[in-house]
């Protein structure tokens, strides 16, 4: 009987890494012979499956579909295993790999990290913090923590919660410059933008008489690329800036920062999603620690 399973584990991996030579890497197999299998994969269900070339893998249609099949049959396989190896009980276990940006990691996953490995021992969690978009598929990643609109993709999401945006400086800023009434005298201010489009360009305000949201422009010197950016750049007292609150509720609450404009706040909130590839079907590993986060956030 041919090894289909097999097979199909050679292909998804192929297929997620856009790569016979990396998929053989990982693998210990040379690039002929996962290429080899996967044509061999082809023959047998007489349909072309990926577009082979000199740089990156691309898959057909039939690929696509076969692709996603294949991802649900591997993980059931999985945790069938699971099952019985556990005596019946699903058992979370193995390597689980996170990321988030540096904000969200140091505020909310390295505290809970020692509590959900009391919970889950047989876990080997691995985490990485950086404020770079990461391709999942590619480097491998259980889970994404991302915040704000997502875009359209064939990742699937679970809502953690929201974050109220919050206009913030330094005390150390506001008494040298003074501290702005309204959001009209923010033009005499050095404003943090972020340096990358947002589907929002400008700071939201809300008329506390009228009600009525307005998007003001602001700018500044300095510009960051994430909002732990941006609230270092507040911390040392260079300027005003507007980010979700997560980042930083511990300098309000010492005192380090404070909130600004309060009464003209909008309110608008920042999405936080826990972003993961595959389907409604996930590994008990990466279904436990959504769980997990969900309920301590």
């Amino acid at each position: 009987m041919d090894n289909r399973a097999g097979e199909m584990e050679v292909f998804v991996l192929a297929a997620e890494l856009r790569s016979f030579s990396a998929a053989g890497r990982k693998l210990k197999l040379s690039p002929s012979a996962v290429s080899k299998l996967v044509t061999r994969l082809e023959n047998r269900l007489g349909t072309r499956l990926v577009v082979r070339s000199t740089r990156l893998l691309q898959l057909t249609p039939e690929g696509e579909t076969y692709l996603a099949r294949a991802q649900r049959i591997l993980a059931e396989i999985a945790d069938t295993e699971e099952v019985v190896s556990g005596g019946g009980r699903m058992r979370p276990r193995g390597p689980l790999v996170v990321n988030a940006s540096v904000g969200f990691g140091e505020r909310y996953i390295l505290p809970l990290a020692g509590e959900f490995l009391r919970l889950y021992p047989e876990v080997q969690l691995d985490v990485t913090l950086t404020d770079d978009t990461v391709d999942l598929i590619r480097e491998r990643i259980d889970i994404a923590i991302r915040h704000g609109p997502l875009r359209d993709s064939s990742l699937m999401a679970r809502r953690l919660g929201e974050s109220r945006q919050v206009v913030i400086a330094s005390p150390e800023y506001l008494a040298r410059h003074g501290t702005p009434q309204v959001p009209e005298e923010l033009g005499k201010h050095n404003c943090i933008n972020f340096n990358f489009r947002r589907s929002v360009e400008g700071w939201l305000f809300r008329d506390p008489a009228t009600g009525q949201r307005v998007i003001l422009p602001v700018s500044g010197s300095l510009k960051a690329s994430s909002g732990s950016i941006i609230r270092r750049f507040c911390l040392n007292g260079l300027g005003i800036g507007r980010v979700g609150r997560f980042h930083v509720e511990p300098d309000i609450t010492s005192g380090r920062l404070v909130p600004v404009l309060e009464d003209f706040n909008a309110e608008d909130t920042e999405q936080i999603h826990a972003v993961y590839a595959g389907h409604e079907h996930l590994a008990v590993r990466v279904r436990a620690f959504i769980d997990f986060l969900q309920e301590r956030l």
